[in-house]
């Protein structure tokens, strides 16, 4: 498994957010379509049934922010004992029979990505759903990187940027 942006990549799947464990609800990905996971969803869509994927109430917080928001959760956990699971945000797919919406648990650490990383992954989920970018592509690398976990973020912000056809540095 490796994370890149708001994507959580296995062997064979591509999960929008963390992998779902057990009923938990969930949004996956795949050469097929979309699927979206969980008690109350359970429904599939084939990538020609889909108009657009857009995610809401995600937490952005630049670099800075990020890391003393991450150190202050640190200090909170180590003199409570008292931690959270990471935040939830919602994954909106939208086809001609109009838009399921999907909670789904944050796969970074701490739950709060960057302005770039969330900016990126966007574009990457309007590429995926208009066909300009396969989830094979992203399914490749994770095959290639089998060895590998999660790449830094400059290297996971130079795979996004790849993956779109966008090839500034």
């Amino acid at each position: 498994m490796a994370m890149v942006g708001l994507f959580w990549i296995t062997d064979d799947s591509v999960y929008v957010g963390a992998e779902p464990v057990g009923t938990a609800s969930g949004v996956r990905l795949s050469a097929d379509g979309v699927e979206a996971l969980g008690i109350d969803h359970g429904r599939s869509w084939s990538w020609s049934e889909v108009r657009s994927i857009d995610v809401r109430d995600v937490a952005v917080r630049s670099t800075a922010r990020r890391f003393a928001t991450l150190a202050f959760d640190s200090l909170v956990v180590a003199v409570t004992g008292d931690g959270e699971l990471p935040p939830a945000y919602t994954v909106a797919v939208e086809t001609a029979d109009g838009v399921v919406e999907v909670s789904v648990v944050s796969a970074v650490v701490g739950g709060i990505y960057t302005p770039d990383e969330y900016a990126l992954s966007r574009t990457l989920l309007a590429r995926l759903a208009d066909g300009g970018t396969p989830v094979d592509v992203l399914l490749a690398w994770r095959r290639d990187h089998v060895d590998h976990g999660t790449p830094p973020r400059e290297e996971r912000e130079a795979l996004l940027r790849k993956w779109i056809g966008d090839d500034r540095e």
